[in-house]
């Protein structure tokens, strides 16, 4: 495995066109490449391995591929191996690895391991873990140690789609309880997790329970609570709408309150059926409909006869 080739499969920025493979998918095949590639940043899995490696289909893995070799992020060597000698050895393109880095510039003095300056772990200095200092994790608020450190929004969106693609990541991290999580997911891992890929991985499975157990669950029973007392309250017939739309128009008191100025009295009873086609209206105005006759009762409709 060479880790030039998965930190760059990992930060390479990829495209996405139309009718062309999800940017997810595509990460996922290169970082199975990568995984695979020696120092010379090549690789030669069988389509086999690619298919238990990423658990997609043969045909999805052959359309990737293509599009990957299409776009310039791979290459066909032209070389053949495996036992049969027919499984291609594709390189990794644009790796700019350890070995192509330009050399470091020496050491400052005020790094100097041997003149004893602030850095230098003997002279109980600035980063000294002996003497307990500014830079050390151990000295950070448990929060502060993560804070921009292991939160990679595009590993943590490849992450999610590859555990549930029926979930949106937008609809996630714009949630306004997206940061209690992060922060909770933080405060429980402090002694478990030192690994970021580890952590991102978690923490995927992390939102989606929420999301899946808790405020989305929420969401629906306030739905479904909604719906529930709607029903309870929707209790009258269009018969009965229109024929105690004709008694309110003519009750004294609700004409008062609720018909306009000049409105004949057809129009405002008119008017009034069409209000009382909304169950929470028919609540609003229990006690005038009771006036004129209408009574409610648990589950049970009773009509007083006029």
């Amino acid at each position: 495995m060479s880790l030039d080739a998965t930190n760059w499969a990992w930060k390479l920025e990829l495209n996405e066109k139309p009718g062309g493979s999800r940017k997810p998918l595509k990460r996922l095949l290169l970082l199975s490449l990568a995984d695979r590639a020696g120092e010379d940043h090549c690789c030669y899995p069988s389509m086999a391995r690619l298919e238990r490696d990423t658990g997609l289909e043969r045909k999805t893995v052959l359309k990737i591929i293509a599009e990957l070799l299409e776009e310039g992020l791979i290459e066909d060597t032209g070389e053949r191996k495996g036992t049969t000698k027919r499984v291609k050895v594709y390189r990794l393109m644009g790796i700019h690895g350890r070995e192509m880095m330009p050399n470091l510039a020496p050491l400052s003095p005020m790094n100097s391991t041997n003149n004893g300056t602030t850095n230098h772990a003997n002279n109980g200095t600035l980063n000294s873990a002996v003497n307990g200092t500014q830079n050390l994790p151990k000295n950070l608020s448990e929060e502060s140690k993560y804070k921009n450190t292991w939160l990679d929004v595009e590993k943590l969106e490849t992450e999610v789609f590859l555990a549930n693609d029926q979930i949106s990541f937008q609809a996630l991290i714009t949630a306004p309880w997206f940061e209690r999580e992060r922060r909770a997911f933080e405060i429980y891992n402090q002694d478990r997790l030192s690994n970021v890929n580890l952590m991102l991985y978690h923490f995927a499975d992390w939102l989606i329970h929420a999301y899946s157990h808790k405020y989305n669950k929420r969401v629906t029973h306030q739905v479904t609570a909604e719906q529930t007392q709607s029903s309870k309250t929707q209790s009258m017939s269009p018969k009965q709408i229109h024929y105690f739309a004709q008694r309110l128009a003519q009750h004294t008191g609700f004409a008062s309150c609720y018909a306009d100025v000049g409105e004949t009295l057809a129009g405002f009873s008119s008017r009034v059926a069409k209000l009382l086609q909304d169950p929470k209206q028919q609540h609003a105005w229990q006690s005038y409909l009771s006036d004129v006759g209408f009574e409610t009762k648990p589950n049970t409709l009773s009509v007083s006869k006029p």
